[in-house]
């Protein structure tokens, strides 16, 4: 199987394995899911830092570039959420996404039986709020890059949280590489690879992506009319499994870029270490795969290709979904999580705003975390595998 596409499948099987939660107490297994919830509601844990966050989609089209995955489709379209700090009590409730992607993640990636529809999706509650007033000042920038297969709108969890903590985020949707992309004509093209396996050109093809949005954010004439709020000088980017691997590949092609994150994504070959120059980048994955002698042997070659702070934690009890939304949606649908799995869904999210937030406050702004020196016994979960 393409490497991709085995990691793609891990990550779906928070929705597509019905099974009873390893770790749970030694009683009768759990009961399958109704096959109708009589009243579906999911909530994202609300963000933890002091402002609110605002949320704005920018459609995005590259006239210099072809759409690489459908060369028919004419120029590369893209669609971005773009969260903000925003002043508490503004705005209004965001979908979680439209009705047209709803449409497609229910399709392709939530298992028949559930019931779930795709208006439920859509009042998924993210305390994002639309046409919310922005705070006073500048922030950082990080870019956000979603797993294959999975839409932008699954790490929304963690875009929230970070807006709340005073970053604008860049939560990109790269067409056809997931279950579906609602475009600037309303369309909402589905995933074109998912078939056939992505190709290993898919990390360079996402450091395009995002060098194009940052232009767009910050060129000039910028094309989001809230860009007074970002700091050009301090941009980092996140991303899950093959969106994690491919901040790497971004940062060494786009020197704007200043601080990495990989959550829990396999590095492809060839790893240009050699170009980061010294930056930062953190590694937080699951520690079935992802400890220094774990089976994911691509974290262990590339951490020992390149200079700078690079720490590398493990978590146990996650699966490869828990530091995105889905595990969240998951146990909302009725859907226990996949066996191994110890960590609950908001514990996972929780655990990946602390770190993920902690490093950017870190690197982008130059506040010291104590979270980062070394295991915490607040978070026993959280292995340091290197400093």
């Amino acid at each position: 199987m393409n490497r991709i596409r085995r990691v793609a499948a891990v990550a779906a099987l928070v929705f597509a394995l019905p099974l009873p939660l390893a770790g749970a107490a030694l009683a009768a297994p759990a009961a399958p899911p109704a096959s109708a919830p009589a009243a579906f509601h999911a909530e994202l844990p609300a963000p933890t830092g002091r402002y609110a966050a605002g949320e704005e989609v920018l459609h995005l089209t590259d006239r210099s570039r072809t759409d690489p995955w459908v060369p028919s489709a004419g120029p590369r379209q893209l669609a971005v959420s773009m969260f903000y700090p925003a002043r508490q009590g503004t705005g209004e409730p965001a979908p979680y996404m439209t009705l047209g992607e709803a449409q497609g993640f229910v399709a392709t990636r939530v298992p028949a039986g559930t019931g779930l529809r795709p208006q439920d999706v859509v009042g998924v509650d993210t305390h994002a709020y639309t046409g919310a007033k922005a705070a006073g000042g500048k922030f950082p920038l990080v870019v956000l890059s979603p797993g294959f297969e999975n839409p932008r709108a699954t790490l929304t969890g963690l875009a929230t949280d970070l807006a709340g903590r005073g970053y604008v985020v860049a939560l990109v949707g790269h067409t056809y590489e997931d279950s579906g992309e609602t475009l600037a004509d309303g369309s909402t093209p589905g995933c074109a690879l998912c078939d056939s396996g992505a190709p290993d050109s898919l990390p360079d093809s996402r450091a395009q992506d995002v060098s194009f949005v940052l232009d767009q954010l910050t060129g000039r004439h910028p094309a989001w009319r809230l860009s007074h709020l970002i700091d050009r000088d301090r941009i980092g980017m996140a991303g899950h499994s093959i969106g994690g691997a491919s901040a790497l590949n971004a940062m060494a092609e786009d020197r704007r870029i200043l601080a990495g994150v990989n959550m829990d994504g396999t590095f492809y070959p060839p790893v240009p270490t050699d170009k980061l120059e010294g930056r930062s980048f953190l590694l937080l994955g699951k520690q079935s795969d992802h400890t220094a002698g774990g089976e994911d042997k691509s974290w262990g070659e590339t951490w020992a290709g390149w200079c700078g702070y690079k720490p590398w934690l493990a978590v146990a009890g996650d699966n490869h979904s828990s530091f995105t939304d889905v595990p969240v949606l998951a146990a909302a649908a009725g859907l226990p999580s996949p066996p191994g799995t110890t960590t609950s869904p908001q514990r996972g999210m929780q655990l990946t705003r602390e770190y993920v937030g902690a490093f950017f406050d870190q690197t982008l702004k130059g506040v010291h975390q104590p979270l980062l020196d070394g295991p915490s016994a607040a978070n026993p979960e959280v292995q340091f595998q290197r400093p």
